[in-house]
């Protein structure tokens, strides 16, 4: 079994390559981070909105932020759909959160379950990771259903959260156990 944080993951599944982004994946990345309606159900403080200049967001990734987050980009026919994140890293107990966020285009089309299937798949079969949960915004029904789908069980719903708004954030927080 390989330990969370040894290397950057490259994870395939049916129709999607998750994988380290690059430096040409800068548009892609650029339009999610931008897009305010992708950005309505998720954390003020993620990493790709950290700065303004792109660039620099990806040429910082692996080096800044790899201690505490894995953020890999999601690819269908090599373009760029979106994010999945591993983050929230406990060794002592091999628990791992995990999430993901999609260019509106993509939505609806099945890329979040599927994503979120490979990101369990990973972790459940290659690395020491016993527990892995999600944290998603109870306004925020279509993910809901995309954990349910991947076998997560639901263990608090409404539970206040810091995601960087003025007031705590109403989330449902979910498990999923080996």
């Amino acid at each position: 079994m390989k330990k969370l944080f040894s290397e950057i993951p490259y994870i395939k599944s049916e129709r999607l390559v998750l994988r380290k982004i690059e430096e040409t994946d800068a548009a892609g990345l650029s339009e999610l981070a931008h897009s305010p309606n992708v950005y309505r159900y998720l954390p003020t403080f993620l990493y790709e909105r950290k700065y303004d200049d792109i660039q620099y967001v990806i040429r910082r990734l692996y080096d800044e932020c790899f201690k505490d987050s894995i953020i890999l980009g999601v690819f269908m026919e090599e373009e760029f759909c979106g994010l999945a994140e591993i983050y929230g890293y406990r060794e002592n107990t091999h628990k791992a959160s995990i999430g993901c966020r999609f260019l509106e285009r993509y939505w609806g089309k099945g890329i979040a379950t599927e994503t979120v299937g490979a990101l369990v798949r990973y972790l459940a079969q290659e690395t020491d990771i016993e527990i892995i949960t999600a944290s998603t915004m109870v306004v925020n029904k279509p993910i809901s259903h995309v954990v349910e789908k991947n076998q997560f069980l639901l263990v608090a719903s409404g539970a206040d959260e810091d995601w960087g708004y003025g007031q705590p954030t109403p989330a449902n927080k979910w498990v999923w156990l080996l």
